[in-house]
Parts: C-alpha cells; sequence; structure tokens
C-alpha cells in the first residue's frame, strides 16, 4: 500500500509541476506570440500533461513560425496521431521527411506515433524511405 501512495503522490507532483511549467510558459507567449522556443517546451509540456488538442494548436502555431523545420512538422504529426487523425499525421510526417527528417529509429519507437504505425498511410510512408535505414521493433 506504502508504494502505491508514493507513487500517487508523485505523479500528482508531477502534474503540479508541468503545470507551473504551462503557466509559465503561457504568461512568456502572452507577451510574446511568436516565441518559438517557448511554444515548444509549451507543447512539450501540454502533451506530457495529456492536453493533447492544446498541444496541437501549439503544434500547428510553430508550423506557421517554422515552415522549414522538420522537427516541428514531425511533432505535428505526433500531436495528429495522438488524436487518431491520421490523415493529417501522414502528410505532416512526410513534409517533415521532406524537409529532411531522419532519425528513423526514434520513428519506428515513439509512443506518440504507437496507434498510427498501426496505419496503412505510415506503411506507405515506411516504403518510401529506405528501408536499410529503420530499424523496427
Amino acid at each position: 500500500m506504502q508504494a502505491k501512495n508514493g507513487v500517487r503522490k508523485k505523479t500528482r507532483t508531477n502534474h503540479r509541476e508541468l503545470d507551473v511549467k504551462i503557466g509559465f510558459m503561457e504568461g512568456l507567449l502572452r507577451r510574446d506570440p511568436d516565441y518559438v522556443d517557448a511554444l515548444q517546451l509549451l507543447g512539450d509540456h501540454y502533451t506530457q500533461r495529456g492536453r493533447f488538442t492544446e498541444g496541437l494548436n501549439v503544434d500547428e502555431r510553430l508550423a506557421q513560425l517554422e515552415p522549414e523545420n522538420p522537427v516541428v512538422f514531425y511533432n505535428l504529426a505526433c500531436s495528429y496521431s495522438l488524436l487518431e487523425q491520421y490523415e493529417r499525421a501522414a502528410r505532416s510526417l512526410e513534409k517533415a521527411i521532406v524537409l529532411g527528417y531522419k532519425d528513423f529509429e526514434w520513428l519506428a519507437k515513439d509512443p506518440d506515433l504507437k496507434k498510427f504505425r498501426q496505419q496503412s498511410a505510415y506503411r506507405d510512408i515506411l516504403k518510401k524511405i529506405p528501408f536499410k535505414k529503420i530499424r523496427v521493433r
């Protein structure tokens, strides 16, 4: 029983810490809505907190601000995947790869893409990547 309570308390503490970080980033962005570093952190914090729709909104804003950044479009694909918008996830992932995204090992195991990897659109994307670069787990 003690371990369970400790785990719960740690989770509550982590949630509280994330909420504080989210509040801080939101405050920064009220002053400077185009602050890319703050947006990236806020998107990550929203996702960690399970606030996927808000994370998607941030990632869509980043895609407008950083239209040539492959990591931004990779993260956008992750947000779409978490919300089960698989066609949008596929388009964003394809754009990330065209822009130069190359961490195919992470692509094959990223938990944010778990459900998307079960979709035919994901398999179609894999066909376009030289297979030797991907280690499927």
